[in-house]
């Protein structure tokens, strides 16, 4: 079944056209096909067949659904003036027929409701505005015929008849051989914008429909960029089609909708997480982009410093206990776990992990997704995992009282646990366990070190150039003078290769907390956080103030990441 088929059962169903015993009897059907000589009918050949759906009721119930009239060209006499508007060659590529003119504008009926692109063409091709309108696949032939002197072929005879390309830049999972779909002037565009995000290394794709105009921004090193963005005519074709890629109902929209697109990109598999959301000028889209290849990073790529490379290694190879990394959305938590996880992943060690969702797929780790509706959730899943015999836990996120207990009993039975919580630093990890309810001596028992990030810009490698501080830059950092001594400032004069940002890539800037004997006594006592991190800085831990200033003078990020990162973080 081709996309437009796709989307059109939806609708029917929607529109109570047909019942769902109906649309499932047409299913079975469908699977029941065995002439191999014969290509199997699509599901709206069968529904159309059976007298259980009526054409008619169908295209004006889609056209309802984009916002477009719908027009019965049959019987319809086209002037001539009107037909002179269009070159034949068009009208015969494109499959559109010209049927009015009013008032400058020429009305035009499409058989697909997702191929509005062509209007874009008729401003070059025919210097006019164009109107689009809603007609059956059958009549805009016919009325090609009858007016143009040449019938069109039908549109499943035609797409069969195509070659598929030899190598397509963008692959969506479960096109293969859907050679048309993807020929398709806005399959071409969706796919343009996912290949053109994932070349610029964009973590992000956001589709944003705006009162007058569609606005598309990818967002690259923590920052939104807004890029070339398709015409505001153009919304609710991209939209859908991005939703058709997502396994997401077209026909909803007064509700979010989640769903995942698979890629293949040059023979890289990508994940793109997609999130729908109704707004006041149409739905946005926003499409995470999960690149596996990032989990091969290294603790040097994640941005660690030789010393404490050494010491997050000694940390994470606890045989027992919990580590937490601690950060606000987006401050790059989940690379560090998967990272470490990665680095720890060998034949000899088990390693189960508890995710909403399971965003990256590890070989030779067991993951479980989160799914509350069934009643899966981290403390559930947690509570069954620990019957499988784990050497390494890991919990996406510690929420409440059931998983913290659950995942503390874990560390004190032999297990490593890693997690993540949202704090602002690492000593306040500790004061927001006992917050949610877990006991203080069992926070002191189980805890073995807590980290603290945020991400920062590296400076691009290819347009870095010696930078000499201002006086207000060097203050802002609360640096001395003697800290200058040796120091490498460095700034990105903006380059092609960072797109003339000065940045290319992210790293780490991090505070660890181990908690050592004195650390733990003074858990067991209850202490405030303020009174922990100070013991902490007695004890030598660096604050992510610090770790970013050595960065800075190591010439790897500026002093404005740094402050920006870092704002409120005491010396």
């Amino acid at each position: 079944m081709t996309a437009t088929d796709d989307y059109a059962v939806q609708i029917a169903l929607k529109s109570g056209l047909i019942s769902a015993a109906q649309l499932e009897a047409a299913r079975r059907k469908a699977a029941e096909h065995t002439d191999l000589t014969r290509a199997a009918p699509g599901l709206l050949d069968i529904l159309t067949a059976d007298a259980a759906l009526d054409p008619t009721a169908l295209g004006q119930a889609v056209a309802g659904e984009f916002g477009m009239p719908w027009v019965s060209l049959e019987g319809m006499a086209v002037p001539p003036a009107v037909l002179a508007a269009l070159p034949r060659s068009f009208v015969l590529e494109h499959k559109v027929m010209p049927f009015a003119r009013e008032n400058g504008v020429l009305r035009i009926a499409l058989a697909d409701p997702i191929a509005v692109d062509v209007l874009d063409s008729l401003s070059h091709v025919a210097g006019v505005t164009a109107q689009p309108a809603l007609a059956s696949p059958a009549d805009v032939r016919a009325a090609i015929a009858r007016h143009y002197g040449r019938d069109v072929p039908d549109q499943a005879s035609s797409l069969t008849a195509e070659a598929e390309p030899a190598s397509p830049p963008v692959t969506a999972s479960g096109e293969e051989g859907q050679a048309s779909d993807r020929d398709a002037p806005i399959i071409k565009l969706a796919h343009t914008i996912i290949a053109e995000a994932v070349r610029r290394r964009a973590s992000d794709i956001h589709l944003e429909p705006l009162e007058r105009r569609f606005r598309v921004r990818y967002r690259i090193d923590g920052v939104l960029l807004e890029v070339d963005s398709p015409p505001k005519r153009l919304q609710l074709a991209v939209i859908s089609r991005l939703k058709i890629m997502a396994n997401i109902s077209i026909a909803e929209k007064r509700v979010p909708q989640d769903g995942r697109i698979q890629v293949n990109l040059g023979g890289r598999a990508l994940d793109l997480r997609v999130s729908s959301l109704p707004t006041a000028h149409g739905e946005s889209i926003v499409m995470r982009i999960l690149d596996k290849e990032g989990l091969k990073l290294g603790m040097p790529e994640l941005g660690f410093l030789p010393d404490d490379h050494k010491q997050f290694e000694q940390l994470i190879a606890s045989p027992d206990g919990i580590m937490l990394v601690t950060g606000p959305t987006g401050s790059g938590k989940t690379t560090t776990l998967y990272a470490s996880l990665h680095h720890l992943n060998q034949p000899d060690r088990k390693i189960i992990t508890v995710e909403e969702p399971v965003e990256y797929q590890i070989s030779g780790i067991n993951q479980v997704p989160v799914n509350p509706a069934i009643g899966m959730t981290f403390a559930a899943a947690l509570r069954a995992m620990l019957r499988q015999a784990p050497n390494i836990v890991m919990v996406g996120e510690i929420r409440d009282l059931e998983t913290a207990e659950i995942a503390i009993n874990a560390s004190l039975t032999g297990h490593m646990v890693f997690s993540t919580l949202h704090t602002n630093d690492a000593p306040s990890a500790v004061t927001r366990l006992i917050d949610i309810g877990a006991k203080p001596f069992l926070v002191a028992a189980a805890l073995r070190s807590v980290m603290a990030q945020r991400l920062v810009r590296r400076i691009c490698p290819a347009c870095t150039r010696a930078h000499t501080p201002s006086p207000r830059e060097l203050h802002a950092l609360g640096l001395a003078p003697a800290q200058l001594e040796g120091a490498t400032f460095a700034h990105g004069a903006g380059c092609a290769a960072c797109h003339g940002t000065g940045y290319q890539g992210r790293m780490g800037i991090f505070e660890l907390f181990p908690v050592h004997d004195g650390i733990r006594a003074m858990i067991y006592d209850n202490v405030t956080a303020a009174r922990l991190r100070a013991q902490a800085r007695r004890d030598g831990m660096r604050t992510m103030r610090e770790d970013g200033v050595r960065k800075v003078l190591a010439g790897l990020t500026t002093i404005e990441e740094v402050v920006t990162v870092t704002v409120g973080d005491p010396l």
